[in-house]
């Protein structure tokens, strides 16, 4: 049993090369709000939902993007309605939210 029943890692990354950043799309503030909905809901804490910033998940091209696990999936968001779609589908109702997602495979 995992202590997190699925852990979320948000890549916040800034990049200083001028090279796409999730950061460069507000990756930090849609993660506080992701944070602060699962918190308002009860789920975060052990054997719920735990939301992190990541460093650079290499996938800044796509970005903003998060990872959920156990489940392996990944997904680019744009907006607090994404945000909200990942929240009640995926990560209340184990629903993968098909139009957000991007392979788990290098591109």
């Amino acid at each position: 049993m995992s202590y997190f029943k699925q852990h979320v890692f948000i890549c916040t990354n800034q990049r200083s090369d001028g090279r796409a950043s999730c950061e460069d799309h507000g990756a930090s503030e849609l993660r506080a709000y992701l944070k602060k909905r699962v918190k308002e809901e009860g789920l975060n804490g052990p054997g719920g939902l735990r939301v992190n910033s990541a460093g650079c998940l290499d996938r800044c091209a796509l970005g903003p993007v998060m990872v959920v696990y156990p489940n392996e999936t990944w997904y680019r968001y744009h907006s607090k309605e994404d945000i909200d779609e990942i929240f009640e589908s995926h990560l209340k109702n184990g629903e993968k939210v098909q139009h957000l997602r991007i392979s788990p495979k290098y591109d």
